[in-house]
């Protein structure tokens, strides 16, 4: 087993520096409507982590195909060091994990905790006083590392059902939970025979009357990713959306993204998707960069869409989590030992929290 070098702080700033690089790059490359289309889809299959980690593993499992180190272009499951251990399974010899951003968290207590300026950090160890309540919060970022599975070797992972469709089908409960959605948010559905009905639109969200009309002369595909991409208008672009109220262009494509992810993650294709070209959208808000707003809508988008296929009792896809890995039960366990410094290149100490952590990795 690797020793575990601590690394100096210069060290991890140098390296958080390079993976910020390597981020902002990868999101620069998004330009065109196919390209974002592509990393919709790609994010639908590893929804469980952020957009950001989700581009970074992309880019360095496809960089490790490029070199021969792994045998397919796409990634399918991936997991720490030691969460593959937890599964059997031991990284390969000479293989190089894949570097994402995780969270540094600490402890803070407070005797009057809806005071905002009365919280204090709590050193490590450091048990909080009587009557004090405790929470964590994020106070910075680390590297951390993930391998793919076919990196590693060892027990084979559950199988896992996988939706099969025929043309124009819908997958099964899609319709009856996206509209169970719609409602529980306070709107009402609307079923239009045509689209004369609704302005000629497939779908049409009113926010004044708080209706979603849904045109049902389509197949039931389009139905479906119809009335996913109004739930995602529902959940993004109220008026109180200032960027989806100014730029009408961004609110559809947020909507369209959503219905794209909801439809991916359940095998639905895609083709008939479109996308208008990312650069000219993304450069039009004022005060912000094209990459700011490609990060920041591709992270709106993975949020509503994630939270719509959780509730959601529907066969879908995997989201990259390896079948059978028990990610919280493993932070639960590592939330109550101490945890170590980070470390360096080569440790496997450094891979066991890179999951642990992702659910707030930015």
């Amino acid at each position: 087993m690797a020793t575990r070098t601590r690394l100096s702080r210069a060290e991890q700033d140098a390296k958080l520096e390079a993976l910020h690089e390597r981020l902002t790059e990868a999101v620069s490359g998004l330009v065109s409507g196919e390209d974002w289309k592509r990393a919709i889809e790609f994010a639908a299959r590893f929804r469980s982590r952020s957009f950001n980690n989700t581009l970074l593993i992309y880019v360095q499992h496809y960089a490790a195909f490029s070199k021969g180190r792994v045998p397919e272009p796409m990634p399918t499951y991936v997991a720490g060091f030691k969460q593959w251990l937890s599964m059997g399974r031991n990284v390969l010899k000479g293989q190089s994990g894949y570097q994402i951003l995780a969270p540094v968290t600490a402890r803070f207590a407070s005797a009057t905790p809806e005071v905002e300026d009365s919280w204090r950090r709590l050193a490590r160890g450091e048990r909080p006083a009587w009557g004090e309540t405790v929470r964590s919060k994020l106070v910075g970022l680390r590297p951390a590392y993930v391998f793919d599975i076919s990196q590693t070797e060892g027990e084979p992972i559950p199988e896992t059902t996988r939706p099969t469709l025929l043309q124009g089908q819908a997958p099964e409960g899609l319709w009856d939970g996206l509209a169970a959605q719609v409602t529980a948010r306070g709107f009402e559905l609307r079923l239009v025979s045509n689209a004369q009905a609704i302005g000629g639109a497939n779908g049409l969200t009113d926010y004044g009357s708080h209706e979603v009309s849904v045109r049902t002369d389509m197949d039931d595909a389009a139905q479906v990713k119809t009335l996913a991409h109004e739930l995602g208008h529902v959940m993004l672009h109220g008026p109180d959306n200032n960027d989806a109220v100014m730029h009408r262009g961004i609110a559809e494509v947020e909507a369209e993204s959503v219905a794209l992810m909801v439809g991916a993650a359940h095998g639905l294709a895609t083709d008939d998707y479109t996308i208008p070209y990312v650069a000219s959208w993304a450069s039009s808000v004022p005060g912000k960069t094209p990459v700011e707003v490609v990060q920041s809508t591709a992270e709106r988008v993975r949020g509503a869409a994630a939270t719509i296929l959780d509730q959601l009792e529907t066969t879908k896809v995997g989201d990259g989590t390896p079948p059978g890995l028990d990610r919280d039960a493993l932070a639960q366990a590592r939330s109550t030992r101490r945890r170590s410094p980070d470390v360096g290149p080569g440790s496997d100490a450094r891979s066991s929290s890179a999951a642990t952590v992702e659910a707030v990795a930015l």
